[in-house]
């Protein structure tokens, strides 16, 4: 059976991807299962640089057919932030904890009706040596003034989609997986992946090359 490279060192979202792509004609495998334990730094200016950055360096480093995706949440109140930094907003070794402190610290004072935001995903495919296809998602919501439930990652516990009056952190993955940026984008990417694994020949393995983007 081909095989995918999940192309992430996050374990909560390499689980996530996986119960997103489970249906497909492979087998799937994170960085550390093929002995891959390092990340190419996150320097792109938007999503969709640093997700194909992230899919070429661990497509080039085992030579598998790669998905790598990058995430971001768009408050409208702070002017688009975190954006592409998200997952460093309070730091470069911040915690989640450590991101929505800061998060919730810039937006004391302002009211609900203004703390729109919204999640983004990019996902990049890698295979033959290049990225083959880019793939996105995005879902509305609003930020809470604290944290609702214990459930997800990230800024999970204080995203409150509005039509289920509910954070990601207070719903099952499944709710979850059907609503989310990182849902849609992976359907998409799904749907490509499939046709590539059965139809068009293109190899799921491939020689490594060396080096990083």
């Amino acid at each position: 059976m081909p095989r995918l490279l999940v192309a992430t060192l996050n374990p909560a979202k390499a689980r996530e991807l996986s119960e997103l792509l489970g249906g497909l004609p492979c087998e799937l495998v994170t960085p550390p299962e093929v002995g891959i334990t390092s990340a190419p730094p996150e320097e792109g200016s938007s999503l969709e640089e640093n997700a194909t950055a992230k899919a070429l360096h661990y497509h080039r480093l085992s030579g598998l057919l790669t998905l790598a995706e990058d995430s971001g949440l768009e408050v409208e109140a702070l002017g688009g932030a975190p954006g592409v930094r998200s997952a460093r907003f309070a730091g470069e070794e911040a915690s989640d904890k450590d991101n929505i402190r800061l998060l919730l610290h810039r937006l004391e004072g302002v009211p609900p009706e203004k703390r729109q935001a919204r999640f983004r995903c990019v996902m990049a495919v890698a295979a033959g040596g290049d990225t083959v296809g880019l793939f996105k998602g995005e879902c509305p919501g609003i930020i809470t003034e604290g944290l609702r439930g214990h459930a997800g990652f990230g800024y999970d516990p204080v995203f409150l989609v509005p039509g289920l009056g509910q954070t990601f952190a207070q719903v099952s993955a499944e709710v979850k997986n059907r609503l989310s940026h990182r849902g849609r984008a992976a359907r998409e990417a799904a749907v490509f992946l499939r046709r590539l694994l059965n139809g068009s020949g293109a190899p799921a393995t491939l020689k490594p090359s060396v080096g990083t983007p």
